[in-house]
């Protein structure tokens, strides 16, 4: 059973995560922690376990500048961020994808069949539960999952002492345009999500202001 003390650390440490806006570009992000962060993102659940996302690390200087005229919410990342994570969410994730084919097979080591119970369930929880009915509505769905990722991985770099920004500032259509060009990603079945940066924060965490919980929370 949690004790008072570790639900209090639980609740500093989300007092603790704060979006921040200026980093410190002098501070950097050991590899040990940065891993762990990493780790963290790669154990994230996702719907079905299917893990629809990829963790692209920009650390070439010239992709910074050449992104930053398109990405204007990750402009102060890009200048003092330790890290600056691009999260890809898989395009084409169905019951009869090729993805899904090597995920079962390959990761998860069953056999893998269309016609299978779990490949029709996930086939029905698609169409029918989330009628996901365009390639435009699977992408979304997959962003969700990536979302997930993210939450987690900012949580664990609080807990590590380290600030994060999550960013969705940036036009999308110029950003995969740009991964297609450079031939930095292949956005037939990978496309932008989300970004997130990394480092340490060089301003003050201002205090939260949140809804009451008695406006957000409620029991039926």
């Amino acid at each position: 059973m949690n004790t008072e003390k570790q639900r209090q650390a639980i609740i500093a440490t989300a007092h603790r995560r704060y979006a921040t806006k200026k980093y410190d570009p002098t501070k950097h992000i050991s590899t040990a922690d940065w891993q762990t962060i990493l780790e963290v993102g790669r154990l994230s659940p996702s719907s079905f376990g299917y893990e629809p996302w990829q963790f692209v690390l920009i650390d070439s200087d010239q992709v910074k500048q050449d992104i930053k005229p398109f990405s204007w919410g990750a402009v102060n990342s890009i200048n003092g961020a330790d890290k600056l994570l691009l999260i890809l969410a898989r395009t084409d994730v169905s019951y009869d994808s090729a993805y899904v084919a090597r995920l079962v097979s390959d990761v998860k080591g069953h056999i893998y069949s269309k016609s299978s119970p779990v490949s029709q369930n996930f086939k029905h929880f698609q169409e029918n539960d989330l009628q996901l009915d365009s390639p435009r509505a699977r992408f979304d769905w997959a962003a969700k999952q990536c979302y997930i990722a993210m939450a987690n991985m900012m949580t664990a770099a609080a807990e590590l002492g380290i600030d994060s920004c999550p960013i969705e500032g940036f036009n999308y259509r110029q950003m995969n345009q740009y991964l297609k060009v450079h031939h930095l990603a292949d956005t037939k079945h990978w496309r932008a999500a989300v970004m997130v940066s990394f480092g340490y924060r060089d301003q003050p965490i201002k205090p939260k202001v949140r809804q009451p919980l008695s406006a957000i929370y409620r029991t039926i």
